[in-house]
C-alpha cells in the first residue's frame, strides 16, 4: 500500500500519529521560533515519543479515558505535544487561546466538566487562578512553558514529560492500552465557539471527523512542503492544517503577526493557512507603498497589473475557471473562448516583460517558494481575492464551520474559480434550501441546471459533520436533521460546480420597506477604499441603510491632512468629505447595487474593531456587540435622517 494510502486509511488520529512517527522518523515535524529569530525543530519520532511520555504522566495523575482536558494557550510546540498526549491518554481536549475571558473560563471549564487544565505560561496561570474558586472541579493545573514559576501548586509540563519517561523506562504501557481502545466515534476535541452571537457552544468533534479531512485532502501536500502556522491553533481550521502536516510529513513552522515578514524570508514556506485579514493588510501595504513611489514607478505598477489581470482573466475563461451563475451555452463559451485566446496571445509578451520588472518582485515578498494559501475563517473581499490571484499568488479560498471540522469546500489548483469557495470537499453532500419554503432548490433535476444559480441556505452532510453540541440536545436537533447540518449561510451552487457564499441568514437586514439586504457585499465594497479599514452596515427595521466606518488615518496623512489629535478625526471636515466621496463612488448603481442598498448615513467610529470585543478571534464582526456598543451613534445617524425627512414635508 502506498504511503498516502496508508495514512488515508487511518481510523483515528492515534493511527495518524503512529504512522507519522514510523514513516517520517527523524524528519522535522514541528519547528518553534527561537528568541534569536532562528528555528529549532523536533522530529516526528521525537514528537510522538514526547506525547507518549506526557500521556503516561497524565494517566498517572488520574486522567480517565474520554475525559475532557482544557488547554488555555496559543501557538507553540507544547500545544501540539499536549494535544497529542491528551489523545494518547484516550481523552479529548477543550482548547482556548490566552485571550479567553474570565467569564468564558468559568463557563467552559464548568460546562465541559474539566478536572485538568494546561495553561501556557505564568501570566495565564495568574489569570486562571483568579477564577479558581469558581471552577471547583479542577484538580490539577499544568504550565506549558519551560522555566516559568510554578505558583499556586501548578505542575510543569516538561517535569511531567520526564516523569512519564521514567515510568515508560520501567515498562509502563498504559498509554498504549488507552490508544488501542480509542474508537472513531470518540471525541478528540470539544471546541467552544466564540460565536458572533450568544453564549459559547461546545462542538463535539470525533476522531472520524478529523480523519475524514485527512483522507480527503484534495490539495497536494508532502514532505517537501513547509507550512507556516499563524492562525490560532485551537481553531479547527488551523488544527486541521497541523494534522495535514503531521500526516503527510511536511514540517510546521510557528510564526506571529509581529514576525511574519521576517519569517517568510527565513522559512520560505510553500503553503500557508490564513485568514482574510492577513491578505487585506498586505494588499493595503502594497497599495500604500505604491502611492509613495515616483510617478514613473506608479505608472509601471498600473501597467504591470493591467497586463497581469487581463492575461489571467482570459486564461481563467479558457480553462473554465471563470464563475458561471447562469449556465453559458456551449456556442457562447466557444465564441468567448476564441476571443480570450486572441487576447491571451496578444498580451503574453508584454505581460512577461512587466512581470519581470514589477509583479515578480511582489511575489518574492512571500519568500520565493510559495505555492499558495488557503484563506478561511471569513469571507475574502473580492478585490483582495482578485488582486493576489491576478499577480500570480494563488489564493485558494475555503469554507467551513467549527461544526464541520471544519472544511466543507475549497478551491484547488485546477478548480480555482475566483468568487467562489471551490467545489465541495470529497464525500461531502451540499444542498441549497429555499429560505422561506424550505424546499430543496439544489440538487433538483426538474430545475434548470439542476438548481444551479439559485440562492438559499446551505445544508451539508458528510463524515466531517459534528456529533452534536455538548449537553444541548435541543440546539443539536434544530441544526442537525437526518445527518444534514443547516449552516445558517446563504449560498449558490455555480455552473462550475463550485460553491459561492453570499451571506448569513441571521445577518440579513430587513428594511421597513420589506426589502432584504445582505450587508457583506456592501461592506466588502466599502473596504476597497484605501481610507476605510473596517465597516459594518446597519439598518434593521429602518427606512434605509447606514454604516459605521473605521478609517485608515495614515492614508489621510499621506494626502497632506494634518491630524494632531486622533480623537478629532471623526469630525475633521476634510476627512468627512473624503469618506462621503468614497461611499458614493463605491456603492452605487454603476457598481451593481440596487437603490435600497445605498448608504444614506454614516459615522466614523473612534477606534478599530478588535478581537475579543467587536470581532471574533477570526476577525468576524460580532454584529450584536457592535449594535449594542454603538447604539447611540446609530441612533444619531437615523435621528439626523428623520429630522431631514420631517423638514422636507
Amino acid at each position: 500500500m502506498a504511503l498516502n494510502e496508508q495514512v488515508r486509511a487511518a481510523r483515528t488520529l492515534i493511527d495518524v500519529y503512529r504512522y507519522a512517527a514510523r514513516t517520517y522518523g527523524d524528519r522535522p515535524a514541528l519547528c518553534p521560533r527561537l528568541p534569536d529569530g532562528t528555528y529549532g525543530s523536533i522530529s516526528h519520532k521525537g514528537f510522538f515519543e514526547t506525547g507518549l511520555c506526557l500521556a503516561t504522566a497524565l494517566i498517572e495523575l488520574g486522567v480517565e479515558a474520554r475525559e475532557h482536558v482544557a488547554i488555555l494557550a496559543d501557538n507553540r510546540l507544547e500545544w501540539a505535544v499536549t494535544d497529542c498526549a491528551v489523545l494518547c491518554a484516550g481523552a479529548a481536549d477543550v482548547p482556548r487561546g490566552t485571550d479567553v475571558t474570565p467569564a468564558e473560563i468559568d463557563y467552559i471549564i464548568n460546562h465541559a466538566d474539566v478536572r485538568v487544565v494546561f495553561v501556557e505560561h505564568a501570566a495565564m496561570l495568574e489569570k486562571f487562578h483568579k477564577c479558581r474558586s469558581r471552577v471547583p472541579g479542577v484538580t490539577h493545573v499544568i504550565v506549558m512553558a519551560r522555566d516559568e514559576p510554578l505558583n499556586f501548586g501548578a505542575l510543569g509540563l516538561w517535569d511531567l514529560v520526564e516523569r512519564g519517561r521514567a515510568l515508560r523506562a520501567r515498562g509502563d504501557r498504559r498509554a498504549e492500552v488507552r490508544m488501542d481502545a480509542v474508537t472513531p466515534d470518540d471525541l478528540f476535541t470539544l471546541i467552544y465557539t466564540s460565536g458572533t452571537t450568544g453564549r459559547p457552544k461546545g462542538v463535539q468533534l470525533t476522531h472520524a471527523n478529523m480523519v475524514s479531512q485527512i483522507r480527503n485532502l484534495p490539495i497536494e501536500f508532502g514532505t517537501s512542503d513547509r507550512l507556516l502556522s499563524i492562525l490560532p491553533v485551537w481553531h479547527s481550521y488551523e488544527r486541521v492544517g497541523l494534522m495535514f502536516s503531521i500526516a503527510f510529513g511536511g514540517p510546521t513552522y510557528y510564526t506571529s503577526v509581529r514576525t511574519i515578514a521576517q519569517d517568510l524570508r527565513t522559512v520560505r514556506p510553500t503553503l500557508l493557512l490564513s485568514a482574510p485579514r492577513l491578505w487585506e493588510n498586505l494588499y493595503q501595504k502594497i497599495i500604500h507603498n505604491v502611492h509613495q513611489q515616483s510617478r514613473l514607478k506608479r505608472a509601471m505598477f498600473r501597467v504591470a497589473y493591467f497586463f497581469s489581470r487581463r492575461l489571467r482573466h482570459s486564461a481563467y475563461f479558457i480553462e473554465g475557471r471563470r464563475i458561471d451563475l447562469v449556465g453559458r451555452s456551449p456556442l457562447r463559451s466557444f465564441v468567448e473562448g476564441c476571443g480570450h485566446a486572441v487576447i491571451y496571445a496578444v498580451l503574453l509578451a508584454p505581460y512577461l516583460v512587466m512581470d519581470g520588472l514589477v509583479t515578480r518582485k511582489l511575489r518574492a515578498i512571500l519568500g520565493g517558494a510559495f505555492r499558495g494559501t488557503v484563506s478561511g475563517g471569513g469571507a475574502l473581499p473580492p478585490h483582495v481575492d482578485e488582486f493576489f490571484n491576478y499577480i500570480g499568488i494563488p489564493v485558494l479560498e475555503g469554507y467551513g464551520l467549527t461544526e464541520t471540522c471544519p472544511v466543507l469546500a475549497v478551491r484547488t489548483w485546477k478548480k480555482r474559480v475566483i468568487g467562489t469557495v471551490g467545489p465541495p470537499w470529497p464525500e461531502t453532500e451540499v444542498r441549497i434550501v429555499d429560505l422561506d419554503t424550505h424546499e430543496v432548490l439544489f440538487p433538483d433535476p426538474k430545475r434548470k441546471g439542476g438548481g444551479r444559480g439559485l440562492r438559499g441556505e446551505i445544508h451539508v452532510r458528510g463524515p466531517q459533520v459534528m456529533k452534536g453540541y455538548y449537553k444541548d440536545p435541543e440546539l443539536t436537533a434544530r441544526v442537525l436533521r437526518d445527518g444534514w447540518l443547516a449552516t445558517g449561510d446563504i449560498g449558490v451552487m455555480t455552473y462550475n460546480d463550485c460553491l459561492r457564499i453570499v451571506g448569513r441568514c441571521k445577518e440579513t437586514i430587513v428594511l421597513l420597506s420589506g426589502e432584504n439586504v445582505e450587508p457583506l457585499p456592501i461592506e466588502n465594497k466599502l473596504t476597497e477604499s484605501p481610507y476605510i479599514d473596517q465597516c459594518i452596515v446597519v439598518g434593521q427595521d429602518q427606512k434605509h441603510l447606514a454604516a459605521l466606518i473605521v478609517t485608515r488615518p495614515e492614508n489621510f496623512v499621506d494626502d497632506g491632512i494634518r491630524i494632531d489629535d486622533p480623537a478629532q478625526l471623526p469630525a475633521h471636515p476634510e476627512v468627512r468629505r473624503i469618506i462621503a466621496r468614497e461611499i458614493k463612488a463605491l456603492v452605487n448603481a454603476r457598481t451593481g447595487f440596487r437603490p435600497f442598498e445605498m448608504i444614506h448615513g454614516w459615522r466614523i467610529v473612534p477606534k478599530p474593531f478588535e478581537p475579543g470585543d467587536e470581532l471574533t478571534s477570526t476577525y468576524k464582526l460580532k454584529r450584536h456587540v457592535i449594535d449594542a456598543k454603538y447604539s447611540a451613534l446609530i441612533a444619531e445617524i437615523y435621528a439626523g435622517a428623520n429630522q431631514r425627512t420631517s423638514s422636507s414635508l
